[in-house]
């Protein structure tokens, strides 16, 4: 027999401890560990929201971890897709997913492939939703203390940090240039 080929895919935002997590249970399990790293086309498609670390930055993240074998960067959430290029024998989704109709229906289509798919451990408390939200708290709380008494200056700072958030994204995806 050859050697076990596992799967996860994720978008690794603001990479923690909860990625780290899942991909070391995954290596556990397999010989040969492929990690997908969601591009940032997909990742707006379903979270309606840019990843805040680029693509490039996130892949070099989970390249560098000695767990993971390969990283794929893909463009789609279809498993089977994915399967057909890479052949891989097991997937690995966190159990927060367990019962989860897509994932049922998921394993299900991998059980008729011969893959299997495999829950592991999710790490409770941490999440890139979670650190996106503790930062934007820690901005309202630094503008509401330095700026209290001005309403237009808020406003102000709140639309150059939006404006600066745009031009970032522009600057990411090439429509636009520095300076």
């Amino acid at each position: 027999m050859g050697k076990l080929i596992g799967y996860t895919q994720g978008t690794y935002d603001m990479f923690h401890i909860g990625h780290l997590n899942l991909i070391k249970n995954a290596k556990r399990r397999c010989d040969y560990l492929i990690v997908g790293v969601n591009t940032d086309e997909l990742v707006e498609s379903y979270k309606h929201k840019r990843p805040i670390i680029p693509l490039a930055e996130r892949a070099e993240i989970v390249r560098a971890i000695r767990y993971v074998d390969e990283v794929l960067i893909t463009d789609t959430l279809d498993k089977k897709a994915i399967w057909d290029k890479i052949r891989f024998d097991e997937i690995y989704i966190g159990d927060d997913w367990k019962g989860n109709e897509r994932w049922e229906k998921t394993g299900k289509e991998m059980e008729a492939l011969g893959a299997k798919l495999v829950y592991l451990p999710y790490t409770k408390d941490t999440s890139s939703t979670m650190l996106r939200e503790k930062l934007k708290e820690a901005v309202d709380d630094l503008v509401d203390d330095y700026f209290e008494e001005d309403e237009n200056l808020k406003t102000y700072l709140y639309a150059a940090i939006q404006n600066i958030s745009v031009r970032m994204k522009g600057m990411e995806d090439g429509t636009m240039k520095e300076g």
